[in-house]
């Protein structure tokens, strides 16, 4: 009987710091988003949104990469374009360079990780392109390779980066700098930035 007692406070012990503990991430993630968000943010995503408006408008493409969880996103961003996101519309061209495993192992193999964006880059990428290239460090080698490789066609560069933005910042047309230093926070931020982007995107085109 003692040791069913001892059982449950235990357990609800356990509860109560785990609640303590989701509620202490959920402030966090508040804060972050208000800072990430603030009216400045907000006229770096507009401009964000209307250069990949004209990217589309003008009947060229948006190329994708980043690495982890930024690839993760970058896919889920190239298939709300591709398919759709809210409106019945037709398909926009959207590619992650995130996906094909042939073409990432080969050239990891042949060349070296660094490269494996901007081979591709080099071959699907045309003057007036877009790339989105999205690093929680800003720092991220073969992100920065791709964007100068996509900046010596003549595509424009977005980058997504964390609050320090990296080195990325200074080789991109466009960045947005989610407010933390904390990869799963920056994360979350770019993955709302980039559905709120979309979701403007489609409604400029399509409203």
């Amino acid at each position: 009987m003692n040791s069913q007692k001892h059982s449950l406070v235990d357990t609800k012990m356990t509860q109560t710091v785990m609640t303590k503990s989701l509620s202490a991430i959920f402030k966090e993630h508040e804060q972050v988003v208000r800072e990430s968000f603030s009216e400045a943010q907000c006229v770096s995503l507009e401009k964000i949104a209307q250069a990949m408006t004209e990217t589309f408008r003008h009947g060229k493409k948006l190329l994708l990469c980043g690495n982890g969880g930024s690839a993760a996103d970058s896919q889920h961003i190239a298939a709300e374009f591709i398919v759709r996101f809210k409106r019945e519309r037709r398909s926009l061209p959207a590619i992650a360079l995130t996906t094909d495993t042939s073409v990432l192992t080969a050239t990891g193999n042949d060349y070296d990780y660094e490269s494996v964006f901007k081979r591709q880059v080099e071959g699907l990428g045309v003057e007036g392109d877009t790339l989105i290239a999205i690093s929680t460090s800003g720092n991220s080698p073969n992100i920065i390779a791709a964007v100068l490789a996509a900046k010596k066609i003549g595509m424009r560069t977005i980058g997504f980066t964390g609050a320090t933005g990296g080195k990325l910042v200074q080789h991109t047309d466009l960045h947005f700098k989610a407010a933390s230093t904390k990869t799963p926070h920056i994360q979350e931020m770019h993955i709302t930035a980039l559905h709120a982007v979309s979701e403007v995107v489609e409604d400029e085109l399509f409203s």
